[in-house]
């Protein structure tokens, strides 16, 4: 009898606990909230020049500009994705087509791109990138450095569909 009575109330303690998981929402499966779309920065498109080429390195090298490309809610990598980077370097301006190049993503969605020194531009060290293809909003990330001493600069982009 003690034993019957102890198993109907776990199984009474179990379903009014049920009941008020349920009441509040906290037993509906955790849903992923998808990942949000990169937005455009304000003046990431500054000296931007459409179609630049694609290039396995920008003038003499020595600093890296990399990154991911994602498809916004999935997040899934994008695969052959052209970024399109520039700045103001060691070796010219950022409206110079020479410090203008372009690559293209890996099968992870990611991309790195070799290029000269950057160098502070009005007061600060920042590079700029763009996302310019089919099938999805264009971007402009104007991402600003750490230290102008940094020899590395990390975007990502997780672009809308359109």
């Amino acid at each position: 009898m003690a034993s019957s009575l102890s198993s109907r109330r776990t199984l009474l303690a179990a379903a009014g606990s049920a009941a008020v998981l349920g009441a509040t929402g906290l037993l509906a499966p955790a849903r992923a909230q998808g990942i949000a779309p990169t937005r455009s920065m304000r003046g990431g498109s500054n000296n931007y020049r459409p179609g630049a080429p694609v290039v396995e390195r920008i003038g003499g090298g020595g600093f890296w500009m990399s990154g991911t490309v994602r498809r916004a809610g999935d997040g899934a990598p994008l695969k052959g994705q052209r970024i399109q980077i520039w700045a103001h370097t060691t070796e010219g301006h950022e409206r110079d087509p020479k410090s203008h190049g372009a690559t293209l993503t890996d099968a992870n969605g990611a991309f790195r791109l070799e290029m000269p020194q950057i160098v502070p531009a009005f007061g600060q060290a920042h590079g700029h990138l763009a996302f310019e293809g089919d099938g999805f909003e264009t971007v402009f990330l104007r991402p600003v450095m750490n230290s102008p001493r940094d020899t590395s600069l990390t975007a990502d982009f997780v672009l809308q569909p359109v």
